[in-house]
């Protein structure tokens, strides 16, 4: 694993902790009132453990487990990843549709989406650069992190968030799904476990950020959304 790696991660986590330390905004719409850093908990703990297995060495654990992929799994392929990664928002919408409301409005939770979207791809699009890591099939040098991971975590905090006080299992279904493309990655020979436990703490980590930097003028006392 190339260096500024590091140095990259370094300077997103410590963005994070920075965000987590401001003071409350009247003005913010998704701002707690009480910040604690325990929202960035998951998010680095997954970052951190993805990068401690990147290692490229014959006998590291990333290439143990894609040999085991190998030897029973040989021949599985899907494309449904393709379209699960996409599929939190699909259903974040259509509860709207059928009148199950969200937490936020359709217009402010449409910005926030696009928001973390945008800022998720050019992370994931700019780790890819950097660090130019083969892909365990060899078919590419943009193995790190998973975008296809990381888009499925992010829109999965986009579910679980907009409809998590109505369905208390919304945040294990949203999650559930997301990690069945994670593991389908894995399985197409896509990506090592280091990539999908980065692209998942990057997908978590920019979509709360997003939330968390979304603001809006209100005249009355906004509820805590995280």
């Amino acid at each position: 694993m190339h260096k500024p790696i590091y140095f990259f991660i370094s300077i997103l986590l410590g963005f994070s902790h920075l965000l987590f330390a401001q003071n409350n905004d009247s003005t913010a719409l998704y701002k707690p009132h009480k910040f604690e850093l325990k929202f960035a908990h998951l998010p680095s703990l997954l970052i951190i453990s993805g990068i401690s297995v990147s290692g490229n060495e014959e006998e590291g654990f990333k290439k143990e487990i894609v040999e085991e992929r190998n030897k029973r799994f040989s021949t599985f392929g899907t494309h449904i990843d393709n379209y699960l990664q996409f599929s939190p928002i699909a259903i974040a919408y259509g509860l709207d549709a059928l009148g199950y409301k969200s937490k936020t409005d359709i217009k402010n939770r449409t910005a926030i989406l696009l928001k973390g979207e945008v800022l998720m791809t050019g992370v994931v699009f700019a780790l890819k650069k950097i660090t130019h890591q083969l892909r365990p099939d060899k078919s590419g040098y943009n193995s790190f992190p998973s975008g296809h991971t990381a888009q499925a975590f992010a829109a999965a905090t986009f579910l679980s968030e907009e409809y998590k006080k109505k369905f208390k299992w919304m945040p294990y279904a949203a999650y559930g799904l997301a990690s069945s493309v994670a593991v389908l990655r894995m399985a197409n020979n896509k990506h090592y476990i280091s990539d999908v436990l980065v692209g998942a703490g990057l997908g978590i980590l920019l979509m709360k950020l997003s939330y968390l930097t979304h603001q809006q003028k209100l005249n009355k006392k906004i509820a805590v959304i995280l």
